[in-house]
């Protein structure tokens, strides 16, 4: 794909949402960080249902190592590997503590070093809590840049490579915003909404389906 095309691509995205925000709700950078953890394999409806009722008893890493692990379970038990993201979320909260006083930081080497943080967690707090030009990969990105021909490449980490490399200076800090949306309700995985695509004609997936 040129460069001519991307650019395209990415003015199409931004005239269709000129102020892209995650759907995740929060208030601090630390509330964004637990939620996006919460997040792996599940969805951010499921984790704002059951952040809900977690952030006003527990939104501080103090508040959550008090909880424990037990205490923390009842609030997440409705999203997947709940055991899991509680033992990683009590972990996290305390190397947060003893590491970071309590903060979290702005250093994606600092972030990936936090029990339960890789690489897509560190960039999307850095993008959003920061507002750092990082490009974190999901699925939903992974998809879209490999269907479009946008960006690429056989895994997440490539293909974040290549979004930063490609992608236009002024469109880098809001183009995870723009994809993950794109993947998630136009780009989908089984039947791409090909008929409601802003950027139909420029997308270089041969089998559309329109």
């Amino acid at each position: 794909m040129n460069p001519a095309k991307r650019l395209a691509i990415y003015e199409r995205l931004r005239e269709q949402n000129p102020y892209p925000r995650s759907e995740l709700v929060y208030r601090t950078p630390f509330e964004l960080l637990i939620a996006v953890v919460l997040s792996a394999q599940a969805t951010d409806k499921s984790v704002n249902l059951a952040t809900a009722k977690l952030f006003p008893v527990a939104r501080t890493p103090q508040a959550i190592v008090k909880l424990g692990e037990a205490g923390l379970i009842p609030y997440i038990q409705t999203i997947g590997l709940f055991r899991t993201k509680a033992k990683n979320v009590v972990a996290l909260c305390r190397r947060l503590i003893e590491a970071y006083g309590g903060e979290v930081p702005s250093d994606h080497d600092a972030l990936v070093s936090l029990p339960g943080v890789g690489r897509k967690t560190a960039n999307v707090v850095l993008n959003v809590a920061f507002g750092q030009p990082t490009i974190a990969v999901d699925t939903h990105i992974f998809r879209v840049a490999n269907r479009t021909g946008l960006a690429p490449g056989r895994t997440p980490e490539e293909v974040e490579h290549k979004l930063v490399k490609f992608t236009p200076e002024q469109f880098r800090h809001d183009a995870h915003h723009w994809l993950i949306l794109h993947g998630r309700y136009v780009c989908q995985a089984r039947k791409p909404l090909c008929a409601q695509c802003v950027i139909v004609d420029l997308c270089e997936y041969r089998h559309k389906t329109v």
